[in-house]
This record gives structure tokens, C-alpha cells and sequence, in this order.
């Protein structure tokens, strides 16, 4: 079985998704949940579903030998950044070639970059007016919101949407289609 560790900065409800949705499986498994904000809520998420969780400052996260240290000693195989807002060093990606996905909550190219996050992204879409929004799943390297991309997900903004609204949409993309994508993107790695 495989072993996922998800990293996130926040609320952790993507995080929680994937969990719920690879314990109903037998080919992978959230064993890990990383955050680098020790008053984020996906710390609570992970105590409630019974899954190892560590905090990390910017630091020793950018130092990133305690952190592959711990990753390899519970060895894990594959991560998923959900909602962590750091920029991951290169040395990290590293020891983990290929093996780390993100989620942006638009269509990138447009609207990602350093400081694109959350509801900053949705208020850029209504900003310029974008027709529709969507996800981009895809592998990180060493730029924020670069990296190959494995899936988009598309859903319309209205010309009546507000930010809130498209975070709507946006969110229920990802509760969709990120475990099933993750699983997909593990698959390849066999």
C-alpha cells in the first residue's frame, strides 16, 4: 500500500477529502499530514482521523533535512501539497523526483505565482473578468505553480459571480476531482 503525506498550511479540508477517500481503498493511504502553521486546522483534521501530523517552521522547511528524514523514516511515497503555501526547496524535490503534486485553484498559466492564493486567486479571475475558472493539479519543481500539468478542471464564472461564488465552484472541483487524480498520477508511478 501506498503511503501519501499531505502537506497544507490551513483549514485542511482538501487534506481530510483525500484521507477519507483513500481509506475507502486498498492501494493507498494517508499515513502523514505536514503543516507549517502550528495553529492550522488541519492539525485537529488529522487528530480526528487518527493520522500522524508535525509542525515545521519556514526554516527547518527550507533546510529540509529533518523533513525528508521524517518522511523517509515513516516511508512515504508520494506527496500532495493542498493548500501549503510554501515554495517547496529544490532540495526536497530532490528526494522526492516526480513524486510531490499540487493543487492551484485556477487554470494556470493564468492567475498563479507567487502570492496566488485562495481568495486572492478568486478575486484576480473576477478582476479580469474571466469567463471561467477551474483547477490545475500538477507536479511541483522549483517555481510556485510551474511544474507539469496532469489535470485541469473547468467550471464557468458568471458575469454576476463574486470571488465567494467562484471559490464555490472551485472548491467543489477539488473535493471532486484531487484523490481521484492523486490516484491516477500513483498508478503511473507502478
Amino acid at each position: 500500500m501506498k503511503k501519501i503525506a499531505v502537506f497544507a498550511s490551513g483549514s485542511g479540508s482538501n487534506a481530510e477529502n483525500i484521507a477519507n477517500y483513500f481509506a475507502a481503498t486498498k492501494y493507498a493511504e494517508v499515513t502523514f499530514i505536514v503543516a507549517n502553521n502550528p495553529n492550522a486546522y488541519v492539525l485537529e483534521r488529522a487528530k480526528k482521523l487518527g493520522i500522524e501530523s508535525m509542525t515545521v517552521t519556514k526554516a527547518e522547511f527550507m533546510e529540509a533535512d529533518t523533513i525528508i528524514e521524517e518522511l523517509r523514516k515513516r516511508k512515504i511515497d508520494f506527496i500532495v501539497l493542498a493548500g501549503f503555501l510554501l515554495l517547496v526547496p529544490q532540495k526536497f524535490i530532490n528526494a522526492y523526483p516526480g513524486r510531490i503534486v499540487n493543487i492551484h485553484p485556477a487554470l494556470l498559466p493564468k492567475h498563479g505565482g507567487k502570492g496566488m492564493y485562495g481568495d486572492r486567486v478568486h478575486q484576480a479571475v473576477v478582476a479580469a473578468g474571466d469567463k471561467e475558472s477551474g483547477i490545475t493539479i500538477h507536479l511541483i519543481d522549483g517555481d510556485y505553480d510551474k511544474g507539469t500539468t496532469f489535470f485541469q478542471a473547468t467550471c464557468p464564472v458568471l458575469p454576476t459571480d463574486t470571488p465567494n461564488d467562484v471559490a464555490t465552484k472551485v472548491h467543489a472541483l477539488e473535493y471532486e476531482h484531487f484523490p481521484r487524480v492523486i490516484e491516477e498520477i500513483l498508478h503511473t508511478l507502478d
